[in-house]
């Protein structure tokens, strides 16, 4: 049996009905599990995170690969489905977690780890903040998304989104490749694509950990009106004359005019470093 069949063999045979709201689009291409593998840099010492693994196929390519595969599953009858073929292995590197990965600790990693994940859109941002804001964050990502979110993710200045300045603020992603909705059963009506995220080392981020959530706040400050100009959604965010915030501008060499989505993440920074005694 080729993929798609073994996909619906299993379904059938374990009483699993693909749910929506899970992002269950199960990939049924040995080509993109092939991509996913390469994108990720396994090693043989690797600890891999799994997230939405499915009926198991890229699970069982991740095991040959590293040390050890912890999988996060949140639907019942899948989950099921899954202990059975791992406890049916002998000195299985499998270990399953019934759980929604949104409530996992990653504080359990005694060392690193990597993560791979095939993510329905509407936990994408969420579980980015997560992860990339940890105390014990990943290494890397390897992730499955929508194709319209990774473009997002990687939005230059003119088209930035709090989405994609908070991505690169903690790591820099890289597109690996787009994968059309063929290669998914159900097919979803959207395309994806896959997205290696590489963390950055802690010492090389530019604010400090303890400052991050006043970094951010100022982000949101900026986002909140997209339409209006940077300086009027600073200025009321901060209750702050709009000559004032003019200034700053002007210190900083950033346009007067300029919107949010306009500024680069090093043009954040120095705002911040000028608007920061504003914030306490």
């Amino acid at each position: 049996m080729n993929l798609l069949q073994t996909t619906r063999h299993l379904c059938s045979l374990y009483d699993i009905n693909p749910q929506k709201k899970h992002g269950q689009n199960f990939l049924i291409s040995d080509k993109v599990y092939s991509t996913i593998i390469e994108a990720s840099g396994l090693s043989k010492s690797d600890l891999v995170l799994e997230v939405g693994p499915g009926l198991g196929f890229l699970t069982a390519k991740l095991a040959e690969k590293v040390e050890r595969v912890v999988a996060i599953e949140i639907d019942d009858s899948i989950f099921k489905m899954l202990k059975i073929a791992t406890d049916a292995l002998d000195n299985s590197n499998i270990e399953l977690i019934h759980a929604n990965v949104l409530d996992f600790r990653e504080a359990i990693f005694t060392g690193n780890y990597k993560v791979v994940a095939n993510l329905p859109y509407n936990i994408t941002s969420v579980f980015l903040r997560k992860f990339l804001s940890s105390d014990k964050p990943p290494t890397a990502l390897t992730l499955m998304l929508q194709k319209e979110v990774v473009n997002r993710i990687l939005a230059v200045p003119g088209s930035h989104s709090l989405l994609s300045l908070s991505v690169q603020f903690y790591s820099s992603p890289e597109l690996v490749a787009f994968v059309g909705k063929e290669n998914f059963w159900p097919q979803p009506k959207v395309d994806s694509a896959i997205l290696q995220i590489e963390l950055k080392d802690k010492k090389d981020l530019i604010i400090a950990k303890e400052e991050e959530k006043l970094f951010f706040r100022l982000l949101k400050f900026g986002f909140s009106a997209k339409r209006k100009k940077l300086k009027n959604n600073l200025a009321g965010s901060l209750k702050l004359q709009v000559e004032d915030i003019s200034k700053v501008f002007k210190s900083v060499a950033i346009k007067d005019s300029v919107r949010a989505q306009e500024l680069s993440l090093e043009e954040w920074f120095k705002l911040f470093a000028q608007l920061r005694s504003y914030m306490l």
